[in-house]
């Protein structure tokens, strides 16, 4: 990108280009800041009378270099901000290795809980291209290569069942409730407990990710172990094992369903597909490949958090608010039969409560991306506050401030509206100028 010379000229002329350059900083590399313009005033506050003292500092958006302040988009998606991206696949991927491992308030022990890694598909809509493993070639007839954008398109679009394909997707999350219901029924009755008693000796973590098939249907990886009573603290039953767990989870899946609507006479019933993958997890380090790893798991479901359907199926990562956006982009023809299924179906009285057209660009799912229980491990609350209180310590020891004095009780009385998103040419090439160094020099190690 060359430089904005006129830009750049006028920002040096006034003295603003240091200012300018201190205030991208703190932004770390986000392309997509939200901008908002307002004031913010701190007085100090004496707790004991409620009396309120004098302005300790105040600042107006007016008085900063960029003429707003600006604050990171912290969008998951890598389409949309690759840096906050980024930061959400490593706090994701430190939030899943607490809970095999232990770490960030989860005690190390629970490295020897039975646990799994497993992967819930959809039922199928209709025969895709893809590259089989049991045959030399697609049904087709081609060999298809990794990256031929005909892959998960419908053979014949007209008998693809793009109606189920949609709703599935909208079911998805409750289907996957569901199961959770029906798991900890199935651990039960292994170890001759009832529902109710269960809870006083053992419990079920997982964590969880949502990822798109190239065909546009969703489907699910988790992680699921076997706690004590009180989570990853406590550890499990004598008969909690990685094989009754395993066990549990086919049983659940297998029972697991959500009835859907009918409609023009045909009735919906959703389940999980017939591939269902569990593989028991451990905390070794690969041997000739042939363990699946704490590690290589939380790295694997960290990628996915980061990505939509716009990255497996050539989708959208934006809302529309017309049908006829779909006309002026850049889309598959399989996506923009599912968006258009989406539209039309969202326009049924009978469905307003799945809000298909909110979520046309998600191919109607609704749910969020990575769940997880509470006892699993941290969570990303957590991690994000615990890197902003880093933040604020370094700013104070670059002041020469005490950053482990007690900071004193202020009021803060503050005013912002939204004034816009991104950054203009000018700021964008000096956020690129100043993230240069840092994007080459990392070596992304978690």
């Amino acid at each position: 990108m060359a430089p904005p010379r006129t830009e750049l000229r006028r920002l040096a002329a006034h003295g603003q280009l240091p200012g300018l350059l201190r205030q991208l900083s703190t932004l770390g590399g986000c392309s997509r800041p939200i901008r908002l313009a307002g004031h913010r005033t701190e007085h100090a506050l004496d707790t004991t009378t409620g009396e309120i003292g004098p302005v300790l500092h105040h600042l107006e958006s007016t008085a900063l270099p960029a003429g707003q302040l600006l604050v990171r988009c912290n969008n998951r998606r890598a389409t949309r901000c690759a840096t906050c991206a980024e930061t959400y696949r490593r706090d994701t991927y430190h939030l899943i290795t607490a809970g095999l491992r232990g770490g960030k308030g989860t005690p190390e022990h629970v490295a020897a809980h039975p646990r799994v890694f497993a992967t819930f598909t959809a039922p199928g809509f209709g025969p895709v291209h893809n590259r089989p493993t049991g045959r030399p070639a697609c049904r087709c007839g081609t060999t298809h290569h990794d990256d031929d954008p005909a892959l998960g398109t419908p053979l014949n679009p007209d008998t693809y069942d793009y109606e189920a394909a949609v709703l599935w997707n909208a079911h998805a999350g409750a289907l996957w409730r569901r199961f959770s219901i029906y798991l900890r029924r199935e651990v039960a009755k292994r170890a001759g407990l009832s529902q109710r008693t269960l809870r006083h000796h053992a419990r079920v973590s997982f964590a969880k990710v949502a990822e798109y098939q190239r065909r546009g249907a969703v489907h699910f990886h988790a992680v699921i172990r076997l706690d004590g009573p009180d989570g990853g603290t406590t550890p499990p039953p004598a008969w909690a094992t990685a094989e009754l767990l395993t066990d549990a989870i086919r049983a659940a899946a297998h029972s697991a369903r959500v009835t859907g609507p009918i409609l023009n006479g045909r009735e919906h019933t959703f389940t999980f597909g017939t591939q269902l993958d569990i593989r028991v997890i451990r905390s070794a380090d690969f041997t000739g490949g042939a363990e699946l790893t704490d590690r290589a798991v939380a790295g694997y479901i960290a990628k996915y958090a980061t990505k939509g359907a716009e990255t497996a199926t050539g989708a959208l990562d934006h809302r529309i608010r017309l049908l006829a956006e779909i006309a002026h982009t850049d889309l598959t023809d399989h996506a923009r039969r599912m968006i258009r299924t989406c539209w039309e179906l969202g326009a049924r009285r009978d469905l307003e409560h799945l809000r298909l057209r909110a979520w046309a660009h998600m191919l109607g799912f609704r749910g969020h991306f990575s769940t997880k229980t509470r006892r699993y491990s941290t969570t990303l609350g957590t991690l994000r506050q615990a890197r902003a209180e880093w933040r604020r310590l370094q700013a104070a020891i670059a002041r020469g401030d005490d950053a482990h004095a007690p900071a004193p009780a202020t009021l803060v009385l503050a005013h912002w509206v939204y004034a816009g998103t991104g950054l203009t040419k000018g700021e964008r090439w000096l956020t690129d100028v100043l993230h240069t160094d840092r994007a080459e020099g990392d070596t992304a190690h978690d």
